[in-house]
């Protein structure tokens, strides 16, 4: 049943990523050399309305698949960690011009070159993991 939810939630995602170009290397080679707000304004409305979808599930007491309340527990502010991981990813979405979200998009569009940018991403996630117990948390 998970399944089934994950994929009737993905492809309006999908849809909505292509129809609003996202998932163009234009538009984010745009937003970099900051020439639009186009990139800006999307960023923008997704992130006023996950506060709102949060504000909603929280006030009405949503649960999980697994049966916990919907909650969000803020990370502590670390500027320097979050300055290092927000320039690696976006030297690393600058350059390849997707991001996690839009890189299954594209896949699901037909850019089979895109299971490159896949590819080290899994290889990103595993070599974190095999390291992450070194360092500072």
């Amino acid at each position: 049943m998970k399944n089934l939810a994950f994929f009737l939630i993905g492809i309006p995602f999908g849809i909505i990523m292509t129809k609003s170009e996202v998932i163009s290397w234009f538009r984010i080679t745009e937003m970099f050399r900051f020439e639009s707000f186009h990139m800006y304004g999307v960023i923008g409305v997704a992130v006023v309305a996950g506060m709102i979808a949060m504000f909603v599930l929280k006030g009405a007491r949503v649960k999980t698949w697994s049966g916990t309340e919907v909650a969000y527990t803020p990370m502590p502010l670390s500027i320097k960690r979050h300055l290092l991981a927000g320039s690696i990813f976006g030297i690393g979405w600058a350059i390849t011009g997707a991001c996690p979200g839009p890189m299954w998009v594209l896949l699901g569009n037909g850019f089979w070159i895109v299971l490159i940018y896949i590819l080290g991403a899994f290889l990103g996630t595993w070599a974190y993991g095999a390291v992450t117990h070194k360092m500072p948390q």
